[in-house]
Formats: structure tokens, sequence, C-alpha cells
């Protein structure tokens, strides 16, 4: 999908397929005819279609041509002189007579428009117009051919701009609007933060010159709003057309919004728009129907009333959650796919990583495909390393392989037994429960392949009665089949084998991404401006390297604004964590958390590296000291659940909280004052040891020479960290921290403290 509005003088500037998506869609909102194939598909099924034309077809032409104050420009697939015909490629998967009627009315807007700008260019009084449709799977072409003539084809291409151009006027409006108001936005406070003044100017530099930044800063300096300020104030002298706020969780995108507001709220901005981008199932208001008019009332007609519903979004300046899906619902459209159709109208967007780096992501295709000129903040930075191998990994279970080979549905038997057959040949040559390779499994692919083929057709044909069960397999199988394209030294293929019902061997297949750099890199390179920014971001190579930082980016550490007396820092050396002596280290663990308690009666957090150890040290400190309320994080919690716990630190309160290290109470969290006064974390915070991270140990070694390090020591350290930030949040708080495990006391692991931290005491 793309549509871009760009500025020029008096003038604007649009791309073809923009243009027609805004003025030519109509109907229901339809996905049955998915999924398509995947962009590099696309392009390689363009060039097998160019490649069979003859010798003097002309591919992808460079097109533009003026309706009044509209400059509309593009690139025309392919023309062929001999035949005076213009072609529009599209590439498909599926029986083609299943196509929804709108979607092929939009790929005939878009071949006329283009033929309109081809017969203007080369003085033609006519020519054919051609929709050629490959599908990818069987390599079959299919040609649609109208005859035009060119008075005919300027006709329509006059009416399409004539619909948009309205809508351009409004925006040229509020953009004027909008640059003014930036010129003029001042700070919201009559000063800076201690480092955020710091922040801000580097930030503002980087951009500036068109180079990403790093930047690590403690919390307590402001570091949303101190990252927003300076972006705004350059979108206008740097030509800025977005600003993507990227963050890993909930509590992120609220404080981005909360900042938003303070800019904007005391000051006059009627031509800022703010959108927050929320997950399709947190946004679905009938998770149990499916995304086409016969199923779902908000995709029933909604291209008809997304004009109105558009058109009262764009009055909104603040389009959060809960506004949009007010807009949303009062014109009785879908709120997620009226979000995504604002995304292109908006300046600042707020959303999850996934929407800017996940191989699909919405953002930066539509900032591809429409030459935004971007600027991009990565909230808590330190969390993308392990999300974006999670975004580029995949899985495959062969017990869901089995329910559905059981269910034996119609017409997928053979495919999906020879699967199964393939699968079970993998299991001959395992001689361990865990196994991993550097290669593929070639001949499961294939048949993979095959069986998302055969299912896709099946869902084409009967799209209203899918199995749950197939579809989730489907989407599993796909999900694995994109990843193995992208496979390389960056990856590893692992097999785990497990002993299943009547003690048949069961495996799960993954495809795990160990480095995500190469598929970052070109999110970064693409922005005028990337800034990471986290409480945790050293070392600084560590980051650097596996999130593909181009070479030039510049790095800042801010001083924090807290003192070494605000926390008094203890190790606990002579107790060790490791799991051999788990048992022996319950009870001084129990001992150090009741003295620091009745040594200072308050609210403290206690961290631990898994449940079980956490339920261990629970039960024995309710037993041994049953005056200390205490309190403890659970597998599972939802969001009420999660809020529950947190609402026990009451300002003077008194208990313990008992949580996973890395988990939901673990960064994120805000307990200022006398919320929270000491924590407890008694683990390094190291992976655990097992075969998976061992193969990610060798294979970063071989990379960067530091396999431990990079597998194990700095994720686990930089979780303590973050951690140990819950404690001090204000330049009024004090705290303590007791680090229990006799490695805390090695100076390599020390070295990694924050630098305002005080000297330990052991």
């Amino acid at each position: 999908m793309s549509c871009a509005l760009e500025r020029g003088g008096v003038s604007y500037s649009v791309a073809v397929r923009a243009l027609c998506e805004f003025s030519a869609k109509v109907g229901d909102l339809d996905l049955r005819f998915t999924p398509s194939p995947t962009a590099q598909e696309g392009i390689e099924g363009h060039r097998r279609v160019v490649a069979r034309r003859g010798a003097g077809y002309e591919s992808e032409i460079a097109l533009e041509g003026q309706f009044e104050t509209l400059r509309v420009r593009g690139r025309a697939d392919g023309y062929d002189p001999a035949c005076n015909r213009l072609e529009e490629i599209k590439t498909h998967r599926g029986d083609l007579a299943r196509q929804p009627d709108n979607h092929r009315q939009l790929h005939w807007a878009q071949a006329k428009v283009y033929g309109w700008l081809l017969c203007q260019a080369r003085g033609l009084s006519a020519l054919d117009v051609a929709l050629v449709y490959l599908d990818v799977d069987s390599d079959g072409q299919t040609l649609i051919t109208q005859h035009c003539t060119a008075t005919d084809l300027q006709a329509f291409f006059d009416d399409q701009c004539q619909r948009f151009l309205a809508w351009a006027h409004r925006q040229q409006r509020r953009l004027a609007q909008r640059d003014q108001g930036l010129l003029a936005l001042r700070f919201p406070y009559p000063q800076f933060r201690q480092g955020q003044r710091q922040l801000s100017e580097t930030l503002y530099k980087a951009v500036s010159t068109g180079r990403c930044l790093m930047a690590q800063a403690s919390t307590g300096i402001g570091k949303t709003l101190g990252t927003l300020f300076p972006l705004l104030k350059a979108m206008v002298p740097q030509q800025l057309d977005k600003l993507f706020f990227l963050t890993a969780k909930t509590p992120g995108r609220a404080l981005a919004l909360d900042a938003l507001r303070q800019l904007t709220d005391t000051q006059a901005q009627p031509g800022l728009r703010t959108l927050e981008l929320i997950a399709r199932d947190k946004a679905c208001e009938h998770p149990d129907k499916a995304c086409h008019g016969e199923s779902c009332p908000l995709a029933a007609g909604f291209y008809d009333r997304l004009p109105a519903a558009r058109q009262a979004a764009a009055a909104q300046p603040m389009l959060d959650r809960s506004s949009l899906r007010a807009v949303a619902l009062a014109h009785q459209v879908c709120p997620y796919y009226l979000g995504q159709e604002m995304a292109r109208w908006v300046d600042v967007l707020i959303a999850d990583y996934n929407y800017y780096f996940d191989a699909h992501a919405l953002l930066f295709g539509l900032a591809q495909a429409n030459q935004w000129r971007t600027a991009v903040l990565v909230d808590e930075a330190h969390n993308l390393v392990e999300r974006g191998r999670n975004m580029y990994s995949a899985s495959l279970d062969q017990g869901q392989l089995q329910a559905l080979r059981q269910r034996k549905p119609a017409g997928l038997t053979t495919a999906l037994d020879r699967l199964n057959r393939q699968w079970n040949a993998l299991h001959k040559e395992q001689r361990a429960p865990y196994q991993a390779s550097d290669a593929l499994p070639q001949a499961l692919l294939r048949a993979l392949q095959q069986c998302t083929s055969l299912i896709q057709e099946q869902m084409n044909q009967s799209p209203a009665h899918t199995d749950p069960h197939l579809l989730q397999f489907f989407f599993n199988a796909l999900q694995f089949n994109r990843v193995a394209e992208l496979f390389d030294e960056h990856f590893l293929f692992d097999i785990s084998v497990r002993n299943g019902p009547r003690n048949k061997r069961y495996s799960t297949l993954c495809l795990r991404n160990v480095n995500p750099a190469r598929l970052l890199a070109p999110r970064m390179l693409s922005a005028r401006s990337v800034t990471l920014f986290s409480a945790t971001l050293s070392p600084r190579r560590f980051y650097h390297d596996l999130l593909g930082m181009p070479a030039d980016t510049a790095w800042l550490e801010v001083a924090a604004p807290f003192r070494a007396e605000q926390l008094e820092v203890r190790i606990a050396s002579q107790v060790s964590t490791r799991y051999q002596q788990r048992s022996a280290s319950l009870a001084p663990i129990v001992e150090l958390i009741a003295q620091q308690y009745q040594r200072l009666p308050g609210n403290y957090l206690a961290f631990f590296s898994s449940f079980e150890y956490l339920q261990q040290v629970a039960e024995l400190l309710a037993r041994q000291h049953g005056q200390i309320p205490l309190w403890s994080q659970a597998p599972g919690m939802d969001e009420g659940e999660r809020q529950a716990f947190l609402d026990r630190f009451v300002e003077g309160g008194r208990g313990v909280g008992f949580a996973v290290l890395g988990g939901a109470f673990g960064e994120g969290v805000d307990l200022p004052g006398t919320r929270l006064i000491g924590a407890f974390v008694a683990t390094l915070g190291l992976p655990q040891v097992n075969p998976i991270n061992e193969q990610f140990k060798q294979r970063l070694g071989r990379q960067f020479g530091a396999g431990f390090d990079y597998a194990y020591l700095y994720p686990g350290v930089r979780k303590v960290i973050q951690a140990a930030g819950r404690v001090i949040r204000g330049d009024q708080d004090r705290g303590v921290l007791v680090l229990i495990d006799e490695r805390f006391a090695e100076p390599r692991v020390q070295q990694m403290f924050p630098g305002w931290w005080p000297p330990a005491i052991a």
C-alpha cells in the first residue's frame, strides 16, 4: 500500500499508486484473496514477465503529468511499442476469478492513469491498456486488455485528480499551519532537566547532518520529551515528512503521547497531527469474524464510508487509540484499517517496533513507496536486539501437523503425508534431542511449499469455511518459508525432538535469527536519522554490531542526574545463585531480605531468575518471617493483574514484591519516592546455559570474537541494571540495592555498572 503527498512550492506531487488508492477504492474491505506473494516474489515475477517480451519492450518507464496544481508521477511497468500496449503487471496466488471486483478496479485505475501519462508524453492518440496477472506458483500469465483513446484516458485521469485535489488543498493549508506552529514551538517548561538539553541538542545535530545516534541516558532526565522536542523543531528546516516514535511496550506509547500533549496543549499547534498505531488483535471489534464484507459489518462497504471517516479523523490532532476508535465506530468502519489509512496523513506516528522493523512493516513500506523523509526514535532500544531476532525467526511443531492429519482435510491428505515423511526423515539423522545445522532441509521446504499452495487454493475457493486449525498451520508454514528465504550465516536451523503419544518421536523445527543486523540495517539507512535511546546501551559495540547501525553513528552518554549518595549498593558475594547452588542459597537470601527490611522497613522488589526460584524464596520468607508482607508475580498475568501487583507499592507502604528478572516489572515501571526504597537482585541475569544459547555463543564468537559476552554476559547484566533502575527515579529518591551473587564482585561485571553508582560494599 502506498500513498504520499509531497510539498513542492504551491503544487503537490503524488505517486500514481497513491492517487489511485485514494480515489479509486470502493466497496468492501476484503482480505480473502490473500496472502499475496512476498515483495521478492513480486520483483522476480515482474522480471519473468518482462524477460518474455520482445526485444523492443520497454520496462520501468518514468512518467509524470500535471493537473492544475497536482503533479502525478510514477513508473509504468512496461510498454510494447510493436503492439502499442501499456502493461500493468501484478503477481498473485490462487484462482484469479475469485479476486474481488474492487481489487481489479484499482488495478485498472493505475493502468489507465499510466496510459494517459504515456499518451501525453509520446503524443499517442490511442493505445491498448493491459493488466498482466502472473501466478507465482504456476508461472501462468493472464492478459486482460482494453483499447482506450487518449481522450478517454485523459478524462479518467482528470476525474481521479479532481477527487484527490480537494483533499490536497486541505492538506496544504494544514501543513502551512503546522510549519508555522513548529517554527514557533517552545519547550514546555522554564528549563531543561539536567542532561535533557544535551540530549536534545545532540539529537538535533544528528538529524541536521543526516546521522544516526545512539544515546545512553538514565531514567530521570525526561528522555521521551527530550527526544521528541528536537525532532519537531527539525521538521521544517530538514523537510521531514514523518516522525516515527517506536516502542517495545504499551507504557512507552503512553509516555510519548503524554509528551506530545505537553508540547502542544499550551501552544498554538492547529496543524500537527499524531496517530497511535496498535496491534490488529487489540483493535479488532469483531474477533470472531473474518476480514471481509460477508462476515464483518465494519468491513462491508468500508471503502464507501472511508472518505467521511478519513475526513473526521483528520480533524482530530491527537488520534490515540480511544479517539481513533470513536471516529471509526461513528462511521462504521474498522478502527485498525482506518488507522492504516491515517498513517499516510499524519506527522507523528507512535507504534510498536514491528511497524518499522518487521519484514512486512507498514511504516517502512509506506516510507519506501512514497520516498518520505523520516526521522525515527527507538525507545528503550536495548529491547530491539531480542525483538529483531524474533521478527526474523520461525518455528513449526510436528504435533500441530499430526493433529491436522488426523482431521483428514479434503484434498490435502497426500500433501500433508508427504510433508510428514520428509519431517520424519530428519529424525533419522538426529543423534541427540537437540541438533543444530547451518543448512536448510530443502526437501522438507519443498513439501511445505506444496502444502501452503494447496491450502491457499482451498481458501480462495471457500474463504468462509476455512478450518481454524488449518488456518493456523498455514500462517505458521508461510512464516517458516519466508524466513527460510532470508537464511544465511546469521541464522541457525535446529531440531528439538521429544516423545509424543504412544512413544512416537515428534520434533519442533526452528529457524533462529542470531544476528539481526543485516535485516535491520536497511531500516536504519533509509531514514534521515535513527536515534536509539535507553538507560542501558552499553557496551556500545554490542548494540552497534547487532542492530546494524551505520559506521558513522554518533554516540552520546548523558551524565545521570543522580548522586552517588542517593543509592547504597551492597554485594552479597558469599552467596551463589548458580543452578547447582540454588538450594543452599535459599536461607541466606531470606536472611538478607529480612535483615534489610528490619533495618529499614518499606517497599522492596526482589528479582529472581525464574518463577520456581522466586516461589521457593517467597515461601521460606513467609514461614520464617511471617510479619513481612509479600506478594508475588505469577506466570501469565494480564494487564489488570500486573496493575494490581504495582498498586501494592503505595507511598509509605511496607512489604516485598517478588518478580522475575527481565519480566514485566524489571523495566518500564515507575515507583518514585517511598513507593519503592530498595531492590534485591538474586541472579546475575545470564540466559540459561542450554544447547540453543550455546549455539548462539558459538556463532556470535565466530562473528565478533566474544561469544560468551555477546550471548550471556551483556544481556544478563543489562537486565540487572534495568531492574536496579526501578529504585532511584528522581533527584530526591533514596534507596538500597542488594546484588546477591559472588559474580557481582568480578571487575568485568562491575565495569558495566552505571558510572554514577557508588563503589559497591561487599
